[in-house]
């Protein structure tokens, strides 16, 4: 399926976007649609499973699809193909973060813009990112 795409270059460490990103206790701070999210695999990788807790309070299973550490990994929410999250090390100090959607879910795009953003953000702002 058609993947679009969004992405941002952020003056921080790939491993410190990444740990953003694999750390459930850190989504509600940079997803725009999660209130929290749980983790019911001991670690977080390819068929690891949890449940998210949408911005409305609906609670959703998701499942971890395709995981290669500190680079990428894609998921599916309610047993649908969701977003793919990308870190691509530009340098000691510097990254790019994407996120991918399935072409049907266009709209979503918009979101993940907004979370690329808060990304961006919270890795400048942070003493995480020194």
């Amino acid at each position: 399926m058609r993947t679009l795409w969004t992405s941002r270059d952020i003056n921080a460490p790939a491993e410190t976007l990444w740990g953003l990103l694999v750390d459930l206790q850190e989504w509600p701070s940079w997803g725009p649609s999660v209130r929290s999210a749980e983790l019911h695999s001991e670690t977080f990788g390819s068929g690891s499973t949890g449940a998210v807790t949408t911005l409305v309070g609906v609670e959703v299973p998701f499942e971890i699809t395709d995981f290669d550490d500190g680079t990428r990994w894609s998921w599916k929410v309610a047993g649908i193909p969701a977003t793919n999250h990308t870190v691509e090390s530009l340098g000691p100090n510097r990254c790019r973060v994407g996120f991918g959607v399935p072409w049907v879910a266009a709209p979503y795009l918009a979101v993940c813009e907004v979370a690329v953003r808060r990304l961006e953000k919270i890795a400048t702002t942070t003493e995480v990112a020194k």
